[in-house]
């Protein structure tokens, strides 16, 4: 079963942390605009169970080519971190596949756009994430807790608090969508 295993912080600025990334001598993978679609049934069921259905479009804006993709998400773990089921496939297409998702009888339940920049330290991809109107975020995703622990230390954010709420959750607590 594949899992994600990610801490994410809530930051005043990205810069201090870029300028960290690139002193560790991290790798710069790319910037992107994402737009991500959530897809539920009328009863809204996965969300109700705590899973997330997403549709993510990729528009990049510097670096490496990266494909849109389908993932469906799982119930929340129990850990130190964010911890859940992650199921990922590529996709040629996104709209296609949204159009596809609605013609076997899922609806759009929120679409929302994020700008990214994507790094790899160690075992350890940190992304720099801008969700409008809500607020910059670093998340850092790894195999296993040391890991993601080692590198949440690295950056000099070692007593920070993590934010445990998905982007989808924090959109729905901001207010600043009513799809439900």
């Amino acid at each position: 079963m594949p899992t994600e295993l990610e801490a994410k912080f809530a930051v005043d600025a990205h810069e201090p942390v870029r300028e960290r990334l690139e002193a560790l001598g991290a790798a710069f993978i790319g910037r992107v605009l994402e737009t991500n679609t959530i897809h539920d049934h009328v009863d809204g069921r996965l969300r109700n169970g705590g899973c997330g259905l997403r549709v993510r479009g990729i528009e990049v804006l510097e670096g490496e080519t990266l494909p849109a993709t389908l993932t469906f998400k799982g119930p929340i773990q129990p850990s130190s971190f964010k911890k859940r089921e992650e199921i990922e496939m590529p996709l040629a297409d996104a709209e296609s596949m949204r159009r596809m998702l609605e013609a076997i009888g899922f609806v759009e339940v929120l679409r929302f756009q994020k700008h990214r920049e994507s790094w790899q330290l160690d075992n350890c991809r940190v992304e720099l994430d801008d969700l409008p109107r809500v607020g910059l975020f670093l998340e850092i995703e790894g195999p296993d807790e040391h890991e993601v622990q080692a590198a949440q230390i690295t950056l000099g954010l070692g007593d920070a608090k993590h934010i445990r709420r998905g982007y989808v959750g924090l959109l729905r607590d901001s207010g600043l969508t009513t799809n439900d």
